[in-house]
């Protein structure tokens, strides 16, 4: 991999959903010495544009999500347990028995009242355990509101595969960065590299930032269930298969266009890909493509086993292709289109 230890570095920093500071101040240092402009928005996207070199060219806004699922303390029961809900979507099942932290450093591990095969995978059977002797014990480490999310560290399988917490999607983050240091700065195109927030609380950072940059073509780079394992899944996705080039999903069908270009780069560079399809699930590019007037939208989308978990895994070489495609694609001239 190109740069492997941000990778890691980035998968293993608290960042919930809402709560992305020290996300953003990680990717900060990383792109400033590329970027021909930065800021920092309202709600606390960062957005990085690269300028293009070439007449008619097209704003081109590639958006990854900074943050991860957790959890939040809704109530601090008076035997010291903390009863949580939702920060994103979460399965039940998944978190039961999983370490979580909180931002201050307390860890806790997941609860359930009562059998987990009958919480239906409601969050409000679940507890977090953080070793308090009673609730004056508890408030004194958490507080109500504070958040905790996976706790996962970093490690490799076999086959070129990684594992990890919050590969959703620090994984896209890298690739940003990544590509963005690959921009030579004479592309035919404006590339606005953007971090965005809260989109697993319904996509909301990149519909803040597309407002903004008001793009030709949008394009979120995320990852995607894999269908190539026992689960309750269906489709084609496959691990270590190629970068996924988003066809639909429940939020957004992509422009035929873009998703033509896309297979068209790839199959000319020998980028390996396949197309995606799901019906459960979504990404910025739902967002994206309701601002103003309308964007062109598409996906890069890493396959992805056990997601939305502390142990998430996809391949390297999916990683790596993703990058490729996207300086591929940030290079096309859209004026042959």
């Amino acid at each position: 991999m190109r740069d492997e230890p941000l990778l890691e570095k980035l998968t293993q920093i608290w960042g919930v959903a809402g709560f992305e500071l020290a996300v953003r101040e990680a990717i900060r240092p990383e792109v400033e010495p590329f970027a021909d402009e930065l800021w920092e928005d309202a709600v606390g996207n960062l957005i990085v544009l690269k300028r293009g070199r070439g007449e008619n060219r097209r704003k081109i806004m590639f958006a990854a999500h900074m943050d991860q699922i957790g959890f939040m303390v809704k109530t601090i029961e008076e035997n010291g347990l903390l009863r949580i809900c939702n920060m994103g979507w979460n399965w039940a099942g998944s978190a039961y028995n999983e370490r979580v932290i909180f931002r201050n450093g307390t860890v806790g591990v997941v609860g359930c009242y009562g059998p987990i095969e009958e919480a239906n995978n409601k969050i409000e059977k679940l507890f977090v355990d953080i070793g308090a002797k009673n609730k004056a014990d508890a408030e004194r480490m958490v507080k109500i509101g504070d958040c905790c999310g996976y706790h996962g560290p970093y490690t490799h399988l076999a086959g070129g595969q990684i594992c990890s917490k919050s590969l959703d999607d620090r994984l896209g983050c890298y690739q940003l960065i990544e590509a963005l240091k690959e921009n030579p700065g004479d592309l035919p195109n404006d590339i606005y590299y953007c971090f965005v927030v809260q989109e697993e609380l319904g996509c909301r950072g990149s519909q803040v930032a597309a407002q903004q940059v008001q793009p030709d073509i949008g394009i979120a780079v995320d990852i995607t269930p894999a269908h190539d394992y026992p689960n309750d899944l269906t489709g084609s996705n496959r691990i270590g298969a190629g970068i996924g080039i988003k066809i639909c999903d429940p939020s957004v069908v992509a422009d035929e266009m873009v998703t033509g270009v896309m297979e068209k780069l790839c199959t000319e560079k020998n980028i390996p890909y396949q197309r995606e399809v799901i019906d459960r699930g979504g990404t910025d590019a739902s967002s994206m493509n309701l601002v103003g007037a309308g964007v062109r939208t598409g996906g890069i989308c890493v396959a992805t086993r056990y997601p939305h978990s502390q142990s998430s895994v996809v391949s390297a070489d999916d990683i790596e292709a993703g990058i490729d495609l996207i300086n591929a694609f940030s290079a096309f001239s859209f004026s042959q289109e």
